[in-house]
């Protein structure tokens, strides 16, 4: 692939992905108007998010093995009719029940569909072995972007118009992800008839649910998803709950994305130069350090939100590089989306956790102090869990006689 058709390709990929995270990291900006309008819980808005993040994680492996079969292309057109359909749902649902149906089903189909997972595993599957670190990089850090860019749209767009016609506003920004998603990788191309026959997917997937390597990731990725979500759907409540101005959470949010940029492409090149297994360590290990610094310090500034949130946009999706970069290596790529997937599910399930039990805890306690240690603790085991791994070497490469 020359080098300008590969740029063009990886700005169009990445603007997809951008505005498929910027979209869906908007909604936790929605949670105090619509429950104070509609005298809805705290607890039920977060359960709605959290159905969303778990019916992700278990359609990820589904949906890459859709993707895997017939393209990218094709699924993340879909995921964004679907976008574009559950935000309109969600402005429009008469009760909370309607409101749980589009934000929590239809929206975690459509987050599957036209999310990171799927349109990093096509990039990687487009571009040679020595650029996939880089490329999972970029992806991660389009999504970002699109963080850093879209939630304060958004947040703005709340501000001057009301919740439901900011909605409405989003689901028809959705749908310009149908042209960008048209640079992705259509069906994948047969094996010529002499070379080996094909893994089958049942295989490719007993021998990573077979593997301890994939378990760690597994389990790592559970961390990860539960302090993503707590951050991205609560921060703005703890905003408030601190007697800040409600931009101040918009803000937060928009500054982990700005940062992400930066911690998503270091961790890209760290993923070409250094092992993963400690790369992911420190990673988990910071987080957590950093949280117990923020939640252990006496008083709460507009100051120290910005810079706790920008620490933490470093780590973010830092995490995404690596575990790509090691799955490829260990599983190979032909079933690389749904293996991925599969790692992403535990991602997902600690997301659920992250955006249910944060509101469930704020409903029965007042404050958020319970989540904020249990996400130190669960720092600390992520980082621990990766210590015994290690990585399989690479495979030797061929001498020319």
């Amino acid at each position: 692939m020359q080098g300008r058709s590969l740029a063009f390709l990886l700005l169009l990929a990445v603007s997809c992905a951008a505005l498929a995270m910027g979209l869906r990291q908007s909604f936790g900006l929605f949670l105090a108007p619509m429950t104070t309008t509609l005298g809805w819980s705290t607890s039920g808005f977060a359960l709605a998010i959290a159905i969303q993040v778990l019916v992700n994680g278990f359609s990820q492996p589904l949906v890459g093995q859709l993707a895997d079969r017939f393209g990218g292309r094709v699924v993340v057109i879909g995921g964004a009719l679907l976008y574009a359909a559950g935000i309109a749902g969600m402005a429009l649902a008469p009760s909370l029940a309607g409101f749980t149906f589009f934000a929590g089903i239809v929206m975690g189909v459509a987050v599957s569909a036209a999310g990171m997972p799927v349109i990093v595993a096509s990039l990687t599957r487009q571009l040679p072995d020595s650029m996939r670190g880089r490329a999972a990089a970029l992806g991660t850090a389009g999504s970002s972007l699109g963080q850093f860019l879209v939630v304060p749209l958004s947040g703005v767009a709340l501000a001057g118009f009301g919740w439901q016609p900011a909605l409405l506003t989003m689901a028809a920004a959705a749908l310009l992800m149908v042209p960008l998603a048209l640079s992705l990788a259509g069906r994948p191309a047969p094996k010529a008839a002499s070379a080996e026959p094909e893994e089958t997917a049942r295989a490719a997937l007993s021998r990573a649910l077979g593997s301890r390597l994939f378990w760690c990731l597994f389990f790592g990725f559970f961390v990860c998803g539960l302090h993503v979500s707590f951050l991205a759907v609560h921060m703005p409540g703890f905003v408030a709950l601190c007697h800040l101005p409600l931009q101040v959470g918009a803000w937060s949010i928009s500054l982990i994305g700005l940062f992400n940029i930066i911690g998503s492409l270091g961790a890209g090149e760290l993923t070409q130069r250094w092992k993963r297994r400690e790369l992911l360590v420190a990673i988990y290990a910071l987080r957590a350090l950093v949280m117990a610094v923020f939640f252990f310090a006496a008083e709460k500034t507009t100051g120290s939100v910005l810079v706790f949130s920008a620490l933490m946009g470093v780590l973010w999706l830092s995490t995404v590089p690596p575990t790509v970069a090691l799955c490829a290596r260990l599983f190979g790529t032909r079933w690389l989306a749904t293996i991925f997937g599969l790692v992403f599910l535990g991602h997902q399930v600690g997301g659920f956790l992250g955006a249910w039990l944060p509101g469930l805890i704020f409903d029965r306690t007042g404050n958020y102090d319970a989540m904020w240690l249990l996400s130190i603790a669960a720092g600390i085991f992520a980082a621990l869990i990766h210590l015994p791994l290690r990585e399989p070497a690479p495979a030797p490469k061929p001498v020319v006689a």
